[in-house]
């Protein structure tokens, strides 16, 4: 019997219930019926994004500039997170609106994003020996449905899913041709349109009129047993809440997501993304507090970076000495102690010295010199000299091996990974900079 610690790791990497701030890459865009495009992505540190049907990413889109501040959206994950390796959503066009006309204009495949997530609490449970749903949507709120349906479609069992989509034109609903093969294929799901308020055109099959308690006994007569996912604009869904009641369906069986709702609700969602940024932050304090263990235990799929190691071992740093520091002594403005203001600086040349090359880097805080021949990528030799600097993608997208310059210049060819003002003050990718002149780095 093996040890029972790699498949806990593996847990832990899989955990959907930590969200984290990652950058993602687009890499496939995909028009829907009804103004919807889905954006397909990846994450840039090539992990897989656990979470759960139903929930959502918060996205900082670059509306008005790289140097400006970024401007955040929630929007609902309409795949299944059995498959998590890449993602998606979908963005309904509305032509007054800040953000989405630009996503539709702008995000294309290798657009590189920040994200936070997953977020939200309505999703699907972990388990559920019932199994039996009421799926209600209306116009957009079926990108949430549509992740549930495919993850009950994706996984076997005695699931019992009736899908009502209530949609304001014919030709208007989004994802229905799969939904259409899902529900010939599957018996378990059932998949019923409605044409809201609007006339039927010539050949409509499917119900017509706005939700109604006959509308929701015809398609789920025992809807009263059924735990139901309700997503859509606010009248919409506190109409369902009404009708619900009035069929019999318990307060405590119904989930509910707004795609516009009153303060109560907007104040509801930024608690949630605030715990979430909580959380995100303490779980990249704990990586940073264990990075050789959390390096070690990811999959070597991945593709995370890792310290190197040479016959004798894994390559150690250098290292300056730790120095204490009085917490009684003066401040300077910067913030340092006056003892540490007047304490020699570190003298780079007393580094070791390693490589070949034309141009030397100083590695402050590791102590050692780095000499680097101009056409090589600064992040290669520094880590073969035992520089601790993570690195994910390598690739200038994910930011994860940002650093500061101290002095020098850099030939920099990033794709989305560093926003101008970290350039402005001083950062730079190593895995895709070139150093132009000898060099001090914070690292």
């Amino acid at each position: 019997m093996g040890s029972t610690e790699a498949p806990a790791r593996a847990a832990r990497a899989l955990g959907p219930w930590h969200p984290q701030e990652f950058m993602a890459e687009c890499v496939e865009t995909v028009p829907e019926a009804g103004g919807l495009m889905t954006f397909v992505f990846r994450r840039c540190d090539g992990a897989p994004l656990a979470f759960r049907a139903g929930q959502y990413v918060n996205i900082a889109f670059p509306v008005n500039g790289e140097d400006q501040d970024p401007v955040d959206r929630s929007y609902s994950l309409s795949s299944s997170p059995t498959e998590p390796w890449t993602f998606n959503i979908s963005v309904k066009r509305d032509a007054t609106g800040l953000v989405s006309p630009w996503v539709h204009q702008n995000v294309k495949p290798g657009t590189v994003l920040e994200m936070l997530g997953p977020v939200g609490a309505f999703h699907l449970p972990d388990a559920d020996r019932r199994a039996r749903y009421l799926l209600l949507a209306a116009g957009a709120g079926i990108t949430p449905i549509m992740s549930m349906v495919r993850t009950i479609h994706s996984l076997p069992g005695h699931a019992d899913v009736v899908v009502l989509y209530h949609g304001a034109e014919a030709g208007g609903f989004a994802f229905h041709q799969e939904l259409a093969y899902i529900a010939s294929v599957d018996s378990r799901i059932k998949v019923f349109y409605s044409l809201g308020d609007r006339n039927k055109p010539e050949g409509w099959e499917g119900l017509s009129g706005r939700l109604t308690a006959a509308m929701l006994d015809e398609v789920a007569p025992d809807a009263n047993g059924r735990q139901v996912y309700a997503c859509g604009p606010e009248g919409y869904l506190n109409t369902a809440t009404e009708l619900l009641g009035k069929v019999g369906v318990d307060d405590t069986s119904i989930y509910m997501e707004f795609f516009s709702g009153d303060r109560q609700t907007l104040l509801e969602y930024q608690a949630e993304l605030a715990l979430a940024v909580d959380i995100a932050e303490e779980i990249a304090e704990e990586i940073a507090d264990s990075a050789e263990d959390y390096y070690e235990s990811q999959p070597t799929a991945f593709g995370l970076y890792e310290p190197g190691y040479d016959a004798e071992g894994p390559l150690q740093a250098t290292g300056l000495p730790l120095e204490t520091v009085d917490p009684e002594a003066p401040e300077t403005s910067d913030g340092g102690s006056a003892a540490e203001a007047e304490a020699e600086a570190p003298d780079a040349s007393s580094f070791e010295t390693v490589g070949t090359g034309s141009l030397t880097l100083s590695f402050m805080r590791t102590g050692i010199n780095v000499r680097i021949d101009p056409t090589e990528h600064i992040l290669g030799p520094a880590q073969r000299a035992g520089v601790r600097i993570g690195a994910n993608c390598k690739e200038g997208m994910c930011g994860s091996c940002k650093v500061v310059k101290l002095s020098g210049e850099v030939d920099m060819n990033h794709q989305g990974g560093i926003r101008a003002r970290e350039i402005d003050a001083g950062k730079f990718l190593p895995c895709c900079s070139t150093a132009r002149t000898d060099m001090v780095i914070d690292a």
